[in-house]
């Protein structure tokens, strides 16, 4: 596999960016919590010249909300069938495999990361998805493991001190 083609970055919501935990108040809002870590890895895909497509089964405002935030290039919810968004997504947009980066921790993940040439997942992610995953995070969803998987791509391709220093000023 190599690294350096990655440039399309796919990732999932629920038990990936978050703890898989949906809140709902007694209005029927629904809120989850977010990682603030996980957005030093979006930063630093984006100077990567990674797209982002953030791709969930389910709808919620605190995803257009917090996606926006991390100025993601696609924002796609309520997608049942991921499978067949993707395929359709890929053709429409001209995206080889070995482009691909598939972020996910669940079954219904499983489909589209087909799709992929690279698979990552959290620490806690369902043995289905670890069984096919190129990187397993020591990290659980919602504790920045989007953050560590994309700081494994970028450290196999020797940009993430560099671009961690730009971003950040960081002397590292």
């Amino acid at each position: 596999m190599d690294y350096n083609k990655i440039n399309f970055l796919i990732i999932d919501v629920d038990g990936t960016m978050t703890d898989a935990g949906i809140y709902y108040d007694e209005h029927g809002n629904e809120y989850k919590k977010f990682c603030t870590k996980d957005a030093a890895g979006f930063f630093a895909a984006r100077e990567a010249n990674m797209k982002i497509m953030v791709l969930t089964g389910r709808q919620c405002e605190a995803v257009s909300r917090r996606m926006t935030e991390l100025k993601v290039d696609y924002i796609v919810q309520n997608i049942k069938d991921k499978e067949v968004y993707l395929k359709n997504f890929i053709e429409k947009e001209k995206l080889r495999q070995d482009e691909i980066g598939y972020l996910g921790d669940d079954l219904n993940d499983l489909s589209g990361m087909r799709f992929a040439g690279f698979v990552g997942c959290p620490a806690d992610a369902c043995e289905e998805v670890k069984s096919v995953a190129d990187y397993v995070s020591t990290v659980k969803g919602g504790y920045g493991a989007v953050r560590d998987i994309i700081s494994h791509i970028l450290r196999i391709r020797g940009q993430w001190n560099d671009i961690i220093a730009k971003i950040y000023g960081a002397g590292i």
